[in-house]
Parts: C-alpha cells; structure tokens; sequence
C-alpha cells in the first residue's frame, strides 16, 4: 500500500508542476498579440470536431490538411513568444514573481505625465503617449527603443523635443515604467476620422481599435490635448477633465476613493 501512496504523491506533484508550468507560459503570451491567435486555433479545433461529428467529409479533409502543417505553422506563428520564453527562461525570470502596482505609483504616474502634457501642449510639441491595460502591447513595445525606466515629466519633455532621434515614436508606459519610445503603432483606416488630424492622431486611434489602451496625444500645431480609446477620440479636453479620465482608466479598482484623490491631486496641482 505504501507503494500507491508514493505513486499517488507523485502523481499530484508532476499535475503542480506542469499546471505552474502551463500558467507561466500563459502569462508570456498573454502580453502579446498571441492570444489572438489561439482563440484562432481554438475554432479551428472545434470546427474539426464538428465536422467529425457530423460526417462533414469536405470539410474534414480540409481540416485534417491543416493539422497536418499545424505543428510548422505554430512554430512560425509563435516564434516571437517562444523566442521570448526562452529568453526568460535563461534568465530566470520566467518563475519570478510579480507584484502589484503601489497607489501611490499610480499617483506619480498621473502627476509626472500631466506635468509633462501641460507643458508640452503650452509650447505646442508634439506627444504620443500610450497607456498599457488588460491588453498586451509587447510586440508594439519591441518596435521601439527600449528605456525600461521610471516615469518622470523631464524624460517624457526630452523625448519629445522636435529634432531628437524618439520624437516621432510613441512611448508606451506599462503599470509604473516607461517601457519604450519611438515605438510605432497601427494607423486607424476608418475613413469617418477628420481630415484634420494628423499620423499621431491616426495612430493613437488605431491603437484603440486593435487595444484597450488609453492614448494621450499633444497635437503639435495646436497644443490641444485630446484622448482615445475603443477607437474613439475626444478632442481638446481640458486639464482637469483629463486628470479625471486618467484616473477613471488607469485606477479601475480604486473607485470609492477616487473623487478625494482627485480633489486632493488638483489642489496639489494648483498650488504648484
């Protein structure tokens, strides 16, 4: 009996151990475009058992075609993120732990690119600033030059200085860190958006329609501020509308306290 019992133990640790393996690599590719593609993957697996189900012969051939390069075309497709996992693994960071944004990050987060924005949209320099949420950018981020640094106005400003080798890119900003600059971002082709918006406004638009990330944009003829999301744009909105907005955005889970750390974040901010 002792022997059934060992092999018993060991069968529940080999489940733990691939089930945390299985969640990592979740993890990766869950900050990538890859999850997509899996979803995709899944139909086609569900499509094969429906036509296996129901005698669809045609239909069955084709799909058994495709399973039979599948494991090719998942190396080609992938080839990002498993590149990325390998990359992780050798580093040791693919079993690291991760821990939550502080409040208080958020908080500095908000003030140090507000800070940036007023001053940017005062001297009418063009910006582009990308919010990461439930959405993975990293394969927006890796278009770009990797900073990988905390947010501070006076980077954001030197960014973004016309004539600098970045200033043309997006910087995309990730929980607390500024992750990247210069990065390049999908243009929206939706032929309803005015004409006289620009290649930031464009791509910041387009970022909302393939992303559920919250763009800021400093339009560099007029100094107005305007905001997307979902593929929507307000335009010029004001200080303390945006103060709100990123709040809403950026702090979903801090709801009961946000108008008093809003009112306490713009009194700060008109003493100053």
């Amino acid at each position: 009996m002792d022997w059934i019992t060992d092999i018993r133990i060991l069968d529940i640790v080999d489940i733990l151990i691939v089930s945390y393996v299985i969640y990592k690599l979740i993890l990766v590719v869950r900050g990538t475009r890859a999850i997509q593609l899996l979803k995709g993957i899944l139909v086609v697996v569900v499509t094969w058992a429906f036509s296996s189900w129901f005698k669809l012969n045609t239909l069955q051939w084709v799909m058994n075609q495709m399973f039979t390069f599948g494991l090719v075309g998942v190396i080609i497709i992938f080839q990002p993120e498993l590149r990325r996992a390998l990359e992780q693994l050798g580093r040791g960071k693919l079993f690291s732990r991760s821990t939550p944004e502080e409040d208080q990050d958020v908080n500095r987060k908000i003030n140090e690119v507000l800070k940036a924005i007023d001053y940017m949209a005062r001297r009418k320099i063009g910006a582009l600033i990308v919010f990461e949420r439930e959405t993975g950018l990293n394969d927006y981020i890796e278009s770009g030059i990797a900073i990988e640094s905390h947010i501070s106005s006076e980077l954001l400003i030197n960014i973004f200085i016309p004539n600098t080798p970045l200033h043309d890119g997006a910087v995309i900003i990730r929980r607390h860190q500024l992750m990247a600059a210069g990065c390049y971002l999908p243009l929206s082709e939706n032929p309803f958006i005015s004409k006289e918006l620009g290649t930031r406004h464009r791509a910041a638009i387009g970022m909302g329609e393939v992303s559920d990330a919250m763009c800021i944009i400093v339009s560099e003829e007029t100094g107005q501020v305007s905001v997307t999301m979902n593929g929507h744009i307000l335009r010029d909105i004001k200080e303390d509308a945006l103060l709100s907005k990123m709040f809403e955005e950026l702090k979903p889970k801090a709801k009961t306290k946000e108008k008093s750390a809003i009112s306490s974040m713009w009194k700060w901010r008109r003493r100053n």
